[in-house]
């Protein structure tokens, strides 16, 4: 496998809610060596140095500060909020968070998995979510323009992410 692949929702994913429908879902997986427990993950995606300028980002412009202290709390379940999202669901390996607007979604899970040789590994999950807006005259969904015209964008940034997150695994290895 190359570092961060695309992948298909894990059976027991708590994203797979909303893959169905009128909505967006993806899924990113990539794998690194040895047993990383969920909260290792969540620390590492959210206090990698790519994940910090999106926190600066919502610092400055929706008055979201957060801080590393802030994200191993949350990563641990010693806290329900960090920055712009609120603990929706937490399962031993894998957590859900909503967005305070309640449109997007963010997800990471952990797999164990057992590689060549009977060595064992992890696979890092991590997935973003987007409901329609309802539109309240029509009562139509619509995922809006911004959505469409960002879409290529947010593929990418949702790899490098992934990517920043297990690089800051495999330093600590």
């Amino acid at each position: 496998m190359s570092a961060i692949e695309p992948s298909d929702l894990p059976t027991a994913s708590l994203l797979r809610t909303y893959s169905a429908g009128t909505g967006y879902a993806d899924c990113f997986v990539a794998e690194v060596p040895g047993a990383t427990p969920l909260a290792a993950f969540v620390e590492a995606f959210y206090t990698s140095p790519l994940f910090k300028v999106e926190r600066a980002i919502l610092r400055a412009l929706a008055a979201r500060p957060s801080t590393d202290e802030q994200a191993r709390d949350l990563a641990t379940g010693a806290r329900t909020t960090f920055a712009a999202w609120g603990v929706e669901d937490r399962q031993s390996d894998q957590l859900l968070l909503a967005d305070f607007t309640g449109r997007t979604r963010s997800w990471l899970m952990v797999e164990p998995f057992e590689a060549t040789a009977g060595a064992r590994g992890t696979r890092l999950y991590f997935g973003s979510a987007v409901v329609p807006r309802k539109n309240k005259r029509t009562g139509a969904e619509s995922m809006g323009l911004a959505f469409h015209a960002l879409q290529g964008f947010h593929k990418l940034y949702s790899r490098l992410l992934l990517r920043s997150a297990r690089a800051r695994l495999l330093a600590r290895s």
